[in-house]
């Protein structure tokens, strides 16, 4: 009993000695996170990138550039239907060729590759999430510091990053699922940071070649108060409100609300929308990299989405309720 007695104190203070040692680590690996959120959004650079989700594999075009009129973005995906995403801070413009049809919304820049974290985050990562420095390596002929960043829980799903050592720009990402397999995953092959962009490269090569094009305006309307009739008691362990807003998805159709949720990392979108005529089906699916919950509440869609596992989006859109007035 007491050699056993005393290996358990001799393994507490070996405990405490480490302590700092891994608050140190996790800091310097916090400051990697940091540098590659600035970094997307303050460098001008031009490259393309590959994307993977199961049978998914799509390449794309970037061009990305900063001036004094700010943040200037075009994507241009590369395989299948063409389909442009123009960004002019925030103003999205989305070019589907098939249809002839732009998209137009306001929203704020980030969440997207290389973006994969706002430009500026406070501990809710770390909160949520060890953060871990991992070996150095070389993606599209970069040398890069790996970034491991685990999930404290069962709500959210791990992330490995490869940021450039020289410029801090994230070069490649994978989402890690709770088996440790990769989810979704981003990568350059080809990525050229600085120099000179000519803002000609940002404007859509669609648009260009017609005119008669239907345009589509996204109406949103922020609203703080949350439009007073809709409660979140479950609100999953470190998410919080990001923004809430009402939004007209047709000109023809009765307004809904959009809230976004996040812990700093990933995000959670919840719609909800009046009931059409047409039937709505419930329980869960997957639209690519996403997981989607849908639920009746009355005479309302509830729908939940985002980067996480479905036990998260069950948690939140079961707890929604209506408030009563």
């Amino acid at each position: 009993m007491m050699r056993a007695h005393a290996a358990r104190l001799m393994l507490l203070g070996g405990l405490s000695l480490l302590h700092p040692f891994l608050a140190h680590a996790q800091a310097d690996a916090m400051q990697w996170l940091q540098r590659a959120s600035q970094a997307a959004k303050r460098l001008s650079y031009t490259g393309t990138f590959v994307y993977q989700s199961g049978s998914i594999n799509e390449t794309s075009r970037i061009t990305h550039l900063v001036d004094a009129a700010g943040e200037a973005e075009r994507l241009e995906v590369l395989d299948g239907s063409p389909r442009e995403v123009v960004r002019i801070n925030d103003e999205v413009q989305c070019f589907l060729s098939e249809t002839r049809t732009v998209i137009v919304e306001r929203r704020p820049g980030g969440h997207s590759f290389p973006a994969l974290l706002p430009a500026s985050f406070g501990g809710g990562i770390g909160e949520n999430y060890v953060v871990k420095k991992g070996a150095a390596g070389r993606v599209a002929g970069l040398e890069t510091q790996a970034i491991s960043i685990e999930p404290r829980d069962e709500l959210r799903y791990g992330h490995q990053w490869w940021v450039d050592t020289q410029s801090g720009l994230l070069v490649k990402a994978s989402r890690i699922g709770e088996r440790g397999e990769p989810l979704e995953t981003f990568a350059f092959t080809e990525l050229r940071i600085g120099g000179p962009i000519d803002r000609e490269a940002i404007k859509p090569a669609a648009r260009m070649k017609t005119q008669d094009w239907r345009v589509h305006q996204s109406v949103t309307t922020e609203n703080k108060a949350d439009d007073g009739a809709w409660n979140f008691r479950a609100l999953p362990a470190g998410f919080r409100k990001i923004s809430g807003m009402k939004r007209q998805a047709r000109a023809d159709a009765p307004p809904g609300m959009h809230w976004v949720f996040s812990d700093g990392l990933a995000a959670v979108s919840v719609f909800i929308d009046p009931l059409g005529e047409t039937p709505a089906e419930t329980g869960f699916f997957k639209m690519g990299a996403l997981n989607v919950y849908k639920r009746l509440l009355g005479e309302h869609l509830i729908v939940v989405l985002g980067d996480v596992p479905p036990v998260t989006l069950r948690r939140l859109g079961d707890g929604i309720e209506g408030r009563r007035k």
